[in-house]
This record gives structure tokens, sequence and C-alpha cells, in this order.
């Protein structure tokens, strides 16, 4: 994997670092990911609130996501913050770097198993970069989709293999919404009514599962791989299953349930 390295990060890039000196006025950090230049982490950065002992916040050796505030590249100088960091932004950048980890590891699996040469393996990486933004990210998409996905790709047959194999050990992260649905229709064939309503919602949607609890209620799950997209799937069927069942004069109710999320395995 060819991975060009930037000489200093821009100001407001969220980076990791590793707490490497601690001193009364804050601590010397390396930067991770820019070949270990240092940066500062003041004290007045590290947490709110008057802080009399910077020992007690920072352990040397421990790693950080940190806020880069100012840099200044012909004195070698980057100022960091630590409480300018979101909760948001931390995840974000602890899933990154463990994703980065997984795909190194994944290459290097694959170069273990696969006889290509050195080009051979760049112009793999390339295409597979080229298509879904990254080799995790090809990765997952197998684990999801199928190895089929790749068809029409210029990958080696003993590659795809590989590929296949080590797809299929990835947990592709995804959410699961539920929620209950109370349909009542008076109609002679009223159960008939229900039964078509939920069908035509959602047919054909392999991520969509609607079982019978008892009358009145029937609990509808759907996957996806995040809550935004669930909730836009979720959304027509509601309407297509209220509206044809308010059309031929039966009530309709939807109720939540908890919702649930994968951890990325």
């Amino acid at each position: 994997m060819t991975t060009t390295v930037q000489d200093f990060p821009e100001v407001g890039e969220i980076v990791i670092a590793t707490v490497t000196r601690i001193v009364d006025q804050g601590a010397y950090v390396s930067l991770d990911e820019f070949n270990n230049i240092q940066g500062f982490l003041h004290v007045s950065e590290i947490a709110t609130g008057w802080i009399r002992n910077v020992g007690k916040f920072l352990k040397a050796g421990e790693k950080k996501v940190l806020l880069v505030k100012r840099v200044d590249p012909r004195r070698s100088e980057i100022d960091l913050s630590l409480k300018q960091v979101s909760s948001d932004q931390k995840k974000k950048k602890l899933l990154e770097i463990k994703r980065g980890e997984k795909e190194e590891a994944l290459i290097e699996n694959m170069k273990s198993r696969v006889s290509l040469s050195e080009s051979e393996m760049t112009k793999l990486e390339n295409v597979l970069v080229d298509k879904f933004g990254s080799v995790y990210d090809a990765f997952s998409e197998v684990s999801a989709k199928g190895i089929s996905i790749l068809d029409n790709l210029s990958i080696p047959p003993k590659a795809l293999a590989v590929i296949a194999e080590l797809g299929a050990k990835i947990q592709v992260p995804h959410v699961e919404i539920r929620g209950i649905f109370e349909i009542t229709c008076n109609k002679s064939n009223g159960i008939e009514i229900i039964k078509h309503a939920l069908i035509d919602a959602t047919a054909n949607k392999q991520e969509i599962s609607v079982t019978y609890i008892g009358a009145p209620k029937y609990r509808i799950t759907l996957t996806a791989p995040n809550f935004k997209e669930a909730e836009k799937e979720l959304k027509p069927i509601l309407s297509a299953v209220q509206d044809a069942i308010e059309k031929k004069g039966g009530a309709f109710k939807f109720t939540r349930e908890e919702s649930k999320k994968t951890r990325e395995g």
C-alpha cells in the first residue's frame, strides 16, 4: 500500500498523538501519522478549568486524539488541543485508525497468499481503491454483497479467491430498527387487505422482515449500514402500508422499538 507522508498536519485537523514528555506547562507529543514529528499540548488546552498537575490528566506513552490549533512549519511548531475535540470527532478518528490497521492486515495477508509481483499488487490495490474508495471498503462490500461485485474488474482469478475468503470473515457493521404495526380492517376480507398491504410494501427487500405477533400487531425489522439509510428505507414503507389500509377504511398505527447497532468486526 502506497502512503503519502505529509510533513505537517493542517490547522483544524484531528490527529492521533503519543505523549512523550510531561512538563509544567503541558506535554510534548509525537504525531503518529506524520512521521512522529513533535507537537505541544499546552496545559490550557488539556481540560477546562485550572490544572494543578498535568500528570493527573496525561501519562507518557499514552495516545490521545487531538485537534491541530496552529502550525508553523518554519519553526517546526505545532500547537494542539485535547479539550476542543468532541466525542464524535474522537470516535470517528479512532474508527479511521482501526480501519487503517485492518486494511494493512488484509493487504499483508493477501500478499502472503497470492503470488503477485509488487507491480501487480499495486495495480490490484489501485483497482479496488478506484472502485470502492479504499481496500477495506472493497472487502466490506464483498462481505455484504458477495464476490460478484468485483465482476468486470481487472483482478487475477487467484486474487479473487483470496479476497472472497478474507471478505467473508469481515463482520459488516449495520444497524437494526424495529417497530410495531397495529392494523385493523373491519371489511369481510380485512385479513387479506392487511396481508397484501404488508407484502406489497416490503416486496423484494431482503433486509426487511415482517412477523405476526397477534391481532392486530405485526413487527417490522429492517437492517441497513447506518441509521440514515435505515430511516430512508423505512419511511416509504410506512407510508405505503398506511395509505393501503386507510383507503380500505382500516386503522393504522406505528410504534418504534429500541434500535440496535452492531460493532465493526
